[in-house]
């Protein structure tokens, strides 16, 4: 975890300034998830970075949360919020196993570009399936590190070698839609716009196994 932290506080800087790939998507993603959420609702994103997405969906509910593990992400975050003078978001730094939340306290929990970097998914998704309201909504946006490219697989562990990238969880789109129903989790959406990631939301159902370790946050 210290070294997952590290990694993305020396990152903060860099990945602040990047554009985003396909603005046409994060605009789609943007719309749906917004027609799960209302005015009351109280919205929880964990891997936030630099909250560019908990500053559009804030304006949108009564309250939201957004972790990350970097503090320097946060910092920028932080910045940022004040600038877009957003006034409900908090943002708080850890993890998910680390942040004190209380449980079925949100009606949505958003977990963008951060589950193919987490080590323990069955504990994460149990995580968020205690901290969702019955019939709250988990919304993941994923990178399918097992239905890209072989040779950019094959390229990752020498770049985490050199630092140059973080640990990545190599499940594949069946592998993660099994591991959500296995969860408690119904499939309500799913959209692709290309093969290397996956939109989904997914509904609080009924829970099938149990919390066995508390997971860690992304970045």
């Amino acid at each position: 975890m210290k070294n997952a932290r590290a990694f993305w506080n020396k990152s903060a800087a860099r990945y602040a300034k990047s554009p985003i790939r396909d603005v046409s998507a994060y605009e789609k993603k943007l719309a749906i998830t917004q027609k799960y959420l209302h005015p009351d609702s109280r919205v929880l994103e964990f891997g936030c970075g630099t909250g560019s997405t908990a500053i559009r969906h804030a304006p949108q509910v009564r309250e939201m949360v957004a972790i990350d593990i970097s503090d320097k992400m946060l910092e920028i975050a932080e910045q940022k919020a004040r600038d877009a003078g957003i006034e409900n978001l908090t943002f708080r730094q850890g993890t998910l196993e680390e942040v004190e939340l209380e449980e079925t306290s949100f009606d949505a929990v958003l977990g963008l570009n951060i589950l193919h970097l987490l080590e323990d998914l069955d504990a994460t998704l149990a995580r968020v399936h205690g901290l969702l309201k019955p019939g709250g909504v988990f919304v993941s946006n994923t990178v399918l590190i097992g239905d890209i490219n072989v040779l950019f697989r094959m390229a990752i562990p020498p770049m985490q070698v050199l630092g140059l990238a973080p640990y990545v969880n190599r499940f594949d789109k069946q592998t993660l839609v099994d591991k959500l129903i296995g969860a408690g989790f119904a499939i309500e959406r799913e959209w692709q716009s290309g093969k290397a990631t996956v939109f989904i939301v997914a509904r609080k159902g009924r829970r099938s196994f149990p919390i066995k370790s508390r997971p860690g946050g992304r970045r």
